[in-house]
């Protein structure tokens, strides 16, 4: 995936874990949480055994491991 598409979807998986988790937060953040999420979720997607295929399910990962970022960030800080 390219690195602007890449920026683009973790800007929008970003976007979507603050909306569920009643964040609000700015587009460098959001963008920041989508590209850790998109880490976090995909090594919690491989340790129960789960695959995302194309940017849908790329998003869904984002997504996912962005919302366990901030609930890791809410529960250390």
């Amino acid at each position: 995936m390219g690195i602007i598409m890449g920026l683009i979807l973790g800007a929008i998986a970003g976007f979507v874990a603050s909306r569920i988790m009643g964040e609000s937060s700015g587009t460098l953040k959001n963008i920041l949480l989508g590209i850790g999420g998109g880490f976090v979720g995909g090594l919690v997607f491989n340790l129960i055994g789960l695959s995302a295929n194309g940017w849908i399910g790329s998003l869904v990962v984002s997504t996912v491991g962005a919302c366990i970022c901030i609930w890791l960030g809410r529960k250390l800080f």
